[in-house]
């Protein structure tokens, strides 16, 4: 670490970069110019680049560098997309990368742009001859929102590392598994009409209690017959978190809308639960023909489970001298994963800094963080 103004000077370009994802055409922007600066800095440094736009998006791109050759190796990868931010509530620009109490403030320093700033100074030092397996950095598009960029990549990439990290911000402690996350929308339709006569009309809010009845019954079932003792909260889980029905008093309600979410463990996948959700609703359709529709509100991540006991994750811990743990948030790793590589998710900073105003990564994450990914390199693709 003799060039951290090297470093800061890539955070820097890094931060200044806007790539929002959000799922609102208003707010959504290309990671355009965040992937131009990661192709010119992997090129420098002996990388070939391949970067290529991501199918059905609004000009995201995906980017691959890779150093050696051969079978094997070590996939590092991350996303280039950050969350909007909150307007007004940042003490300092979002955009402008602030040095303030031995921290790294601004949007995408933790979360997760800076994590190849990390990753350039890491292998700055090696020469392409070193090289016995390949490295490979994988920069993704749209992980914030619909994952499309990691979905894409583990369906057309063609690369076969033996192990794969992804840096997210987990304080340099090993994630091996994590939940998955399914967010639907479910519609009451019914027919509106004068209050004074129930009879001609169908209130879609007795409806939707119904409804409710139901996934409540869903919810005790997944808690009852899905469990793992390594999660904090070993079963899934599901929240009604948004409700709508009606406009006034004195009208039969004509729609009511419901928001939930659930997040599965490993082993029950997105489709699944989707075919629990409309079986436990069928019998209110049959009983109400055409009441109940069923949307996916946004795409959805699928779970993710590794091995503690693979040696990948038991080199990981010697290294970082964490153990490695479960988390309830969702990551690309799934995706990755069908590369067929042993996936961590390792980085640095912390998922309480993630989608905060005032984002931040502390400075003394820096060298442990490029020290470890040296050594990391240096056993998969070297010695």
């Amino acid at each position: 670490m003799n060039k951290i103004p090297e470093l800061k000077a890539r955070f820097s370009k890094l931060i200044a970069a806007p790539s929002i994802s959000a799922l609102t055409p208003e707010q959504d922007l290309s990671n355009h110019a965040v992937i131009a600066l990661l192709h010119q800095w992997f090129s420098d440094l002996g990388f070939q680049c391949h970067s290529s736009e991501v199918i059905d998006s609004r000009n995201k791109h995906n980017l691959l560098a890779q150093i050696g050759s051969g079978q094997g190796g070590l996939l590092l990868a991350g996303h280039t997309d950050t969350v909007p931010f909150d307007e007004g509530r940042w003490t300092q620009s979002p955009f402008t990368l602030t040095e303030k109490d031995n921290r790294w403030y601004g949007l995408g320093s933790c979360d997760m742009k800076g994590f190849f700033a990390l990753v350039l100074e890491a292998v700055k030092d090696f020469s392409p001859a070193q090289f016995k397996r390949p490295l490979y950095v994988f920069a993704s598009a749209d992980e914030e929102t619909t994952m499309s960029g990691a979905k894409a990549f583990a369906e057309h990439s063609g690369i076969r590392p033996e192990y794969a990290l992804i840096g997210e911000p987990t304080n340099l402690r090993p994630v091996y598994m994590h939940k998955g996350h399914l967010a639907q929308g479910i519609r009451v339709s019914g027919r509106s009409g004068h209050s004074s006569d129930p009879a001609r009309g169908l209130n879609a809010i007795e409806i939707m209690h119904l409804v409710i009845g139901q996934l409540l019954k869903l919810k005790q079932h997944l808690a009852d017959n899905f469990h793992e003792d390594a999660f904090s909260v070993p079963y899934p889980t599901m929240n009604f978190g948004h409700i709508h029905g009606g406009d006034a008093a004195n009208r039969i309600c004509g729609c009511c809308d419901l928001h939930l979410d659930i997040r599965p463990l490993p082993g029950l996948s997105l489709a699944d639960l989707e075919l629990m959700v409309a079986n436990y609703l069928q019998d209110i359709s049959l009983r109400y023909p055409g009441a109940i529709s069923i949307t996916t509100l946004y795409p959805g991540a699928e779970s993710f489970a590794g091995s503690r006991d693979n040696p990948w994750t038991q080199l990981v811990e010697a290294l970082s001298g964490n153990e490695a743990q479960v988390v309830n948030y969702s990551t690309e790793a799934p995706y990755i994963q069908r590369l067929g590589c042993q996936t961590l998710v390792l980085g640095p900073g912390s998922i309480e800094q993630a989608h905060q105003p005032d984002e931040y990564l502390a400075m003394d994450q820096l060298k442990p963080t490029v020290e470890l990914l040296k050594k990391l390199i240096h056993r998969a693709c070297i010695q």
